[in-house]
């Protein structure tokens, strides 16, 4: 299971770490607030916000080559990417700078330990992938050609599930495409869900996108088989056609890079 499901709402397994981990540290710090000293309350504020924003900025440094010819995209934070180990010095200088006596310092431990171990269990509960085999689905090519899901294809394979109605699919549609161009020797396959060839050639001669395999799954078949919900999903499959990583919700050309070099 790579994403929690909540009724429609469909978090990713990092993103619903993230608030679990948020959400206990918020509460615990809010219980000190009231019983040791108001203080926590400035300290909890700077520690979330700062840590996440220092975690962020510790993804970019590491992925600069990604985001050097679009730096904004650095506060596309819902595609995810954060380095937690920036989270460290940001809460020893919140608690060194806000928190003036020994004891508030060492109560701090406290929140800070429950938020790690709930984001740690959280993110374990939901990154597990279930090595299910390939769909034995047949799907058509935007030529009518048909295309077996189940024969085996020799090397990694990444499927993209998307709609032209979904703004994150578009957003993410041309990061997937130039990784098709940088990873010849990675099958792509583009399978549209629930729409008409002509929607769909439509849209990609709007967009300038050339895509190699486009595929059509009117029936939406495919997440069935892979028990994913919503769009866009991006699946990642070994050589033998086996899931290895399924990514929920847009997907970031780090990400993608990040997620075949682990295939190879």
């Amino acid at each position: 299971m790579n994403a929690l499901e909540l009724g429609p709402l469909v978090l990713s397994g990092e993103r619903a770490a993230i608030l679990a981990g948020v959400f206990l540290f918020m509460i615990g710090a809010g219980l000190l607030a009231t019983r040791i000293s108001a203080r926590f309350n400035p300290w909890s504020t700077a520690v979330a916000i700062g840590g996440i924003a220092a975690a962020r900025l510790g993804h970019v440094v590491a992925h600069w080559e990604y985001f050097g010819d679009d730096p904004l995209r650095a506060f596309a934070v819902w595609q995810g990417g954060f380095a937690w180990i920036w989270v460290v010095p940001v809460v020893l200088l919140a608690t060194f700078g806000l928190l003036k006596t020994r004891q508030e310092r060492i109560w701090s431990l406290a929140p800070v330990a429950v938020g790690a171990l709930a984001w740690v269990a959280a993110h374990q509960l939901t990154s597990a992938t279930e090595p299910l085999p390939p769909a034995a689905l047949t799907l058509q090519r935007l030529d009518a050609s048909p295309l077996d899901l189940a024969e085996p294809a020799g090397r990694p394979t990444v499927i993209n599930l998307w709609a032209t109605w979904c703004p994150p699919c578009r957003r993410e549609m041309p990061a997937l495409a130039q990784a098709e161009r940088a990873h010849p020797h990675v099958r792509f396959l583009f399978v549209n869900q629930g729409e008409s060839e002509t929607q769909v050639r439509d849209y990609l001669a709007r967009e300038g996108l050339q895509l190699d395999h486009v595929l059509l799954d009117p029936a939406m078949a495919l997440p069935g088989h892979y028990r994913t919900a919503g769009v866009p999903v991006t699946l990642f499959l070994r050589s033998d056609g086996r899931l290895a990583k399924t990514h929920f919700g847009e997907i970031s050309p780090e990400r993608i890079s990040v997620e075949i070099r682990r295939l190879e």
